[in-house]
């Protein structure tokens, strides 16, 4: 089970953490990811990382967002940076049965519930 929070109202300009704790099974041997869902549009990659670590992010990232984990609390967290109001969004993380990365939604295989990132102007 993945358990997203962290999620909340930021002005333009400010930061978030994301967080997505894991329970019930052990993720070390699976890529993550998180994706998005603005209103009206489809669920978008935002960044994942492989088993190994390495990390991937899409294009409109742009140096603004980290993904991360912490394999001791089987927690990835998304940091957000510099936000727009182009980034309100469901923010969803989720996991794949296999250890390399996906960039998209039907390559996941389990998915938390998703948090709210709203960012005003």
């Amino acid at each position: 089970q993945l358990q997203a929070s962290g999620g909340g109202l930021v002005q333009a300009g400010g930061s978030l953490r994301l967080s997505c704790a894991a329970s019930g099974r052990t993720y070390s041997n699976s890529a993550m990811g998180w994706f998005r869902q603005a209103p009206g549009q489809q669920r978008e990659f935002v960044a994942g990382f492989n088993v190994a670590g390495n990390q991937v992010y899409a294009n409109f990232v742009k140096g603004r967002f980290t993904i991360s984990k912490d394999n001791v609390e089987n927690t990835v967290y998304l940091h957000l940076t510099n936000l727009k109001p182009e980034d309100t969004a469901v923010y969803y993380c989720a996991a794949r049965s296999r250890s390399s990365w996906g960039r998209h939604e039907h390559e996941y295989d389990y998915w938390g519930q998703g948090t709210q990132v709203t960012v005003s102007s």
